[in-house]
């Protein structure tokens, strides 16, 4: 990953089963990638659905996030820790709390690295319609689980919902660009 590189991160639950059980699962799956990853990324739109979740994020510049080599093997890089961290330890709770055992995560998330503003600005609307497009609800305000209303409102400290608006002119584009029928604009990742 690269510093200052858009990136779409997401993964699914192995073999497509839920990740999230009930309602404070999302809030505590926010929790813990804040508590891993504020360091080393900015948020700027996320989406989680009950066996999937994407976010927008961007690196941080900052040395430490170099890669390392050690013992002539490429190390993990901080950041790729932080998400392997991350990941182990929302998988850990879920797993007492539930009483499973296994992977929750398929094995490696993806990521996707993002240098086109219009694919941004796309990406950015497919994250929010997720769950108008499974049919949970029918506008993206609708829904808590995304990044969609804290952008809107202003009202999270920790997303890039300034920046995001910037991106659209003004808050009335943002909110108009998510009710635009089909763009037929192709989006090229698999979830």
């Amino acid at each position: 990953m690269i510093e200052g590189g858009y990136y779409h991160v997401f993964n699914r639950g192995n073999n497509g089963d839920i990740i999230f059980y009930e309602e404070e699962n999302y809030d505590y799956f926010l929790k813990k990638f804040r508590q891993y990853l504020d360091p080393f990324v900015d948020v700027f739109s996320y989406c989680l659905m009950n066996n999937h979740f994407h976010f927008l994020i961007r690196i941080k510049e900052n040395e430490k996030l170099q890669y390392q080599n050690l013992t002539k093997q490429l190390a993990l890089t901080p950041i790729e820790k932080a998400f392997r961290d991350f990941f182990i330890s929302y998988a850990k709770s879920i797993n007492k709390k539930y009483h499973r055992t296994g992977s929750l995560f398929q094995y490696k998330f993806k990521r996707k690295q993002i240098e086109d503003e219009i694919y941004l600005k796309n990406l950015i609307r497919y994250i929010h319609l997720n769950p108008v497009e499974a049919g949970i609800c029918s506008v993206a305000s609708d829904y808590n689980f995304s990044s969609f209303n804290a952008i809107t409102k202003n009202d999270c400290e920790w997303l890039g919902s300034k920046e995001i608006i910037e991106m659209f002119e003004d808050i009335n584009n943002f909110k108009a660009f998510h009710l635009m029928e089909n763009t037929n604009f192709e989006l090229d990742f698999q979830t």
